[in-house]
């Protein structure tokens, strides 16, 4: 009988597997060098990973005493690296070491994911096609699935889904890692970009992936169920759902908090809200996904309530809960209990807050109108702002009329994103409120010479399983005629409830009459119009709109659904707005 390898079971490692401190490490070092292990490539590869948990500058130190290091080595270290962020110009740095080794060294499969992982997030990403090239230099034509799938999760990260597509049509028999990649990429919403996620796409790749015989994980639940959510697909999410139930697959907190979120993104609090109470387990992810769907959904009161549970509990809030729970406070207005809990991120949990923590609290502030408070935040900020947080500094001016505030934020909105239409229409919002026609001009001619185009207002609403979506005038749908003489209708009753439109959002320079007949073709009135003709009478209307829902809309709505005693769930850009018998639940504060 052979008789195992000396080296694989020393007692050294199997201390390094218990070790919990870096004193406990550093005698296990010792023990090692001693021995004559540390000659031998496994051993190292342990202490390395060891302490890499422990204390990733030791894990450093000692890489930097190993004479020749393999690739295997070089690989474990440059993984450790990239999951901590400030030290990824390390891992580089190790990268370029390997290529210019005059040893036989070079890459091999496990040295380009975690490369690619850091390439998603700046200021990495624009070394990402020089690492495609490494790829296909070092590796080609036999690298294997873990590669392919770190390519398309670096394309897709990158907003080119099209790429992230291509390589994936490339691939003859793709294995699990490459069908969640691909799978991830089609559940992601750029909403900067205006992209839409094509949640049919995700469906039909999905039942692909299940002819292939390869079987779904967790992951690919996840990335199932997140797309579902992300187009407020409540059919294919309820589907989803129940292929976890048949398939007898472990509602973990993982595919738990998908569901949350799925959920609550259809509209569905209360289903949410049920699911959440029913998890085995509740970890930060799910309290995160619960804080969060009651905060979007505009109740500021019970997301509070839950983060106060969460800490009893024995959970520490960590940065998105402290983001999720202000927000919750942000879209109802609770300003001194999210000023608190802003101070306590350093008071209390000695956190640094981060820039989205900043946003948040400059976004508190500019909806409640303390607008010259949310400006000195913004000069407090150790970091630089970003363009949300000017963004929340430019809509808090635009609501509380201080145009003042306004051409501030602008301007440095201007400087971040010279090309993103919403920024300047946000100001002509502004201006035409007051009247200022010759500075919505301005805007517009500023716009032009840009040659900048504003995102148009689209809006989905699910009938049948079916996605309908209608964009502003839209003169396209089957059911137009139809839709028009509901429309008509619509108007008719609106007046008759003595309701006057609001045309201060209109912008252009043109008769009251014409301003009025523009509001009747917004997205948001044509997808009601549509819903009401086909959606059954006890089911909740809902829609989801890619931008903030206009004054006039907002208000019609509340009337339509007391008219025809409709539930009108609506989700826009930041939050929903649940309609009923005349009122809205975000009382008129959004």
């Amino acid at each position: 009988m052979k008789s195992l390898n000396p080296v694989l079971t020393h007692p050294a490692l199997h201390l390094l597997g218990k070790c919990k401190t870096l004193y406990t490490l550093k005698q296990i070092h010792a023990n090692i060098i001693t021995t004559g292990l540390a000659r031998h490539t496994y051993p190292l590869s342990r202490l390395l990973q060891s302490s890499s948990v422990l204390d990733i500058t030791y894990t450093l130190e000692i890489f930097t005493h190993i004479p020749n290091p393999t690739i295997f080595l070089f690989n474990i270290v440059i993984s450790s690296l990239i999951n901590h962020r400030d030290l990824t110009h390390i891992a580089f740095s190790l990268y370029n070491r390997i290529l210019l080794s005059r040893t036989s060294i070079k890459p091999n499969s496990f040295t380009y994911p975690s490369l690619f992982k850091a390439c998603a997030s700046q200021p990495w990403v624009r070394y990402g096609l020089a690492l495609h090239n490494h790829v296909l230099k070092f590796l080609e034509p036999e690298y294997d699935g873990y590669v392919q799938a770190s390519l398309i999760n670096y394309y897709a990260n990158c907003g080119r889904l099209g790429v992230a597509r291509y390589l994936f049509d490339q691939i003859t028999d793709p294995d699990l890692p490459t069908w969640n990649s691909i799978l991830s990429a089609y559940s992601r919403i750029d909403s900067d970009n205006g992209m839409v996620v094509d949640t049919f796409g995700t469906l039909v790749l999905f039942k692909e992936m299940q002819d292939s015989l390869v079987r779904p994980n967790e992951i690919t639940l996840v990335a199932l169920i997140s797309a579902c959510g992300n187009l407020g697909a409540l059919s294919q999410g309820v589907w989803a759902h129940a292929y976890v139930v048949k398939n007898g697959l472990r509602l973990n907190h993982y595919i738990g908090t998908a569901l949350i979120g799925m959920y609550s993104h259809c509209g569905c609090l209360e289903l949410a809200r049920q699911l959440f109470d029913q998890l085995p387990q509740r970890d930060r992810l799910c309290y995160n996904a619960m804080i969060g769907a009651f905060a979007i959904h505009g109740y500021g009161h019970r997301a509070l309530d839950l983060y106060e549970k969460m800490k009893l509990e024995g959970l520490a809030p960590d940065n998105v809960t402290f983001v999720v729970t202000m927000s919750g406070c942000s879209h109802v207005g609770l300003v001194e209990k999210g000023c608190k809990i802003f101070e306590s991120i350093k008071e209390v949990y000695g956190i640094e807050p981060t820039v989205e923590h900043y946003g948040c609290i400059v976004d508190l502030l500019s909806r409640a109108g303390r607008l010259r408070e949310a400006e000195e935040k913004v000069k407090e900020m150790p970091m630089k702002p970003n363009a949300i947080i000017w963004r929340s500094l430019l809509g808090g001016a635009r609501v509380h009329g201080n145009l003042d505030i306004g051409e501030v934020a602008l301007k440095h909105l201007l400087e971040l994103e010279p090309k993103t239409g919403g920024n300047y229409v946000l100001l002509s919002n502004m201006y035409a409120g007051i009247d200022k026609w010759e500075d919505v001009k301005s805007m517009r001619k500023l716009m032009k010479h840009q040659g900048i185009t504003k995102i148009p207002g689209t809006s989905l609403v699910e009938v049948g399983g079916a996605i309908h979506e209608f964009i502003m005038g839209d003169r396209t749908h089957p059911f137009l005629d139809d839709i028009h003489l509901k429309l008509e209708e619509i108007s008719f009753s609106l007046q008759e409830y003595g309701h006057k439109p609001s045309t201060k959002e209109v912008l252009f320079d043109i008769e009251e009459e014409e301003k009025e007949e523009a509001l009747l073709y917004h997205s948001e009135r044509l997808a009601v119009a549509f819903a009401l003709l086909m959606v059954d009478s006890n089911c909740p209307i809902r829609i989801i709109k890619n931008l903030r829902v206009c004054g006039d809309c907002h208000a019609s709505t509340k009337l339509i659904s007391k008219i025809y005693r409709r539930e009108i769930v609506m989700r826009d850009r930041t939050r929903f707005h649940h309609f009923a018998d005349g009122a809205c639940s975000c009382k008129d504060y959004w």
